[in-house]
């Protein structure tokens, strides 16, 4: 089942630094300027009305980990404004109600995944 598939249509001048400290943020196009800076700004085309569960996976581009927790307000807040705080801590519980934890990956790798036109999906697997 696919939870959630987005593109990203940008990418703020602020995104490799927060990436650098495992955290990424997404806003849907048309976030005010000063969140757009932090954010990667996307589109969604597909989203399921139910949460994800630890253990569906998570791809950016050729980029996959394994979501460990999703904070009770998270998927609220992607389907009421496109916006969620991906943390790649792989935590077991979400430090913040907003924020879904994922397994630590490549920041390099994923860098390179982190431009206009890739896909960002969550699946279950």
């Amino acid at each position: 089942m696919h939870y959630y598939k987005t593109v990203i249509s940008e990418v703020g001048p602020e995104v490799r630094d927060l990436l650098e400290g495992g955290v990424l943020i997404l806003y849907a196009d048309g976030a005010p300027p000063e969140l757009a800076e932090v954010s990667v700004l996307h589109r969604a085309e597909q989203l399921h009305p139910e949460a994800p569960r630890a253990g569906s996976q998570l791809r950016i581009g050729e980029v996959s980990a394994f979501v460990t927790a999703v904070g009770p307000t998270a998927w609220n807040k992607v389907n009421e404004m496109g916006h969620v705080v991906i943390n790649f801590n792989g935590s077991s519980t979400a430090e913040r109600p907003g924020e879904i934890c994922a397994q630590p990956v490549d920041t390099d790798a994923l860098l390179a995944w982190i431009r206009s036109g890739t896909v960002i999906e969550i699946v279950d697997v």
